[in-house]
């Protein structure tokens, strides 16, 4: 990285835990890869000082941040401003500070758009979600706009027919799983992230019934999940495919300029 300096640009990753993330990797070899004299780093917060977190955004003239679990929700009533998308989804990801003013952003559904578009139409395509948390949002207004049938299934069925009932489209518990099939199977939760490697939230006679499998888990990059996909003979890919696109996305909000999508995912593979 190049020697820092008082006019250097900040930009960073607030959630909690965030010592695992893969972010400042990608970002700062994108910096570097585009002459940007610019750092990203990670500040991991508690739940009571989200407020005083964006507010030190703009005191210490912070130029834009990432948002992950579990404040992707919680930050948009602190915000000047969001994108009609992010209010949709209501879910935000991504901030950008204007001259003091936060405006939010939702960069997931594009992340996860464009990984699953490098391998299939997704138009009318029946596509399972295992989860209905902040990253379900982006996820199920983005394959809603490709034109996908999407069916939400939830350890909690109350939050599973919440969330479809914003976007019109069907939810279940996750036993359910045991009688449906489709074309893309995604688990959009926490379940298999690192340290605890040997759990998957569904099985290899789940799995089985889907022709692709998709695992926003990206560490590690080979879930229990994605390796029971495999045996079962289905197309997989890794999380790490969306956390790169969305942070594509969101370095272009942050400085107008399109960083190298195989540089970032090296980047941030190599850390893994």
């Amino acid at each position: 990285m190049k020697e820092l300096s008082g006019k250097t640009k900040v930009y960073g990753l607030i959630g909690k835990p965030v010592e695992q993330s893969m972010s400042p990797a990608m970002h700062n070899a994108a910096f570097k890869d585009l002459g940007i004299d610019a750092c990203y780093v990670c500040f991991e917060i508690e739940n009571n000082n989200v407020k005083k977190a964006l507010d030190g955004i703009v005191a210490l003239d912070i130029k834009g941040v990432n948002v992950t679990s579990p404040y992707k929700q919680k930050v948009i009533k602190y915000l000047d401003k969001i994108d009609p998308v992010a209010k949709k989804i209501g879910a935000v990801n991504t901030i950008v500070n204007v001259k003091g003013k936060l405006i939010g952003y939702n960069t997931d559904w594009l992340g996860l758009v464009y990984s699953l578009e490098k391998h299939m139409s997704l138009s009318k395509k029946k596509i399972v979600i295992l989860g209905a948390g902040g990253s379900a949002r982006g996820i199920v207004y983005g394959l809603k706009k490709k034109g996908a049938e999407i069916i939400i299934l939830n350890r909690s069925v109350s939050k599973a027919r919440k969330l479809a009932k914003e976007f019109n489209v069907e939810y279940g518990g996750l036993e359910e799983l045991n009688n449906l099939s489709g074309d893309i199977l995604i688990n959009s939760t926490r379940v298999g992230m690192y340290p605890c490697l040997n759990v998957s939230i569904a099985t290899k006679k789940q799995i089985q019934n889907f022709s692709i499998v998709f695992d926003l888990v990206y560490n590690p990059i080979e879930t229990k999940f994605l390796k029971l996909a495999k045996e079962a003979g289905c197309k997989t890919i890794d999380g790490l495919n969306m956390l790169v696109y969305q942070g594509l996305v969101a370095f272009e909000l942050w400085t107008g300029k399109k960083p190298n999508f195989n540089l970032m995912y090296k980047k941030a593979k190599d850390k893994l």
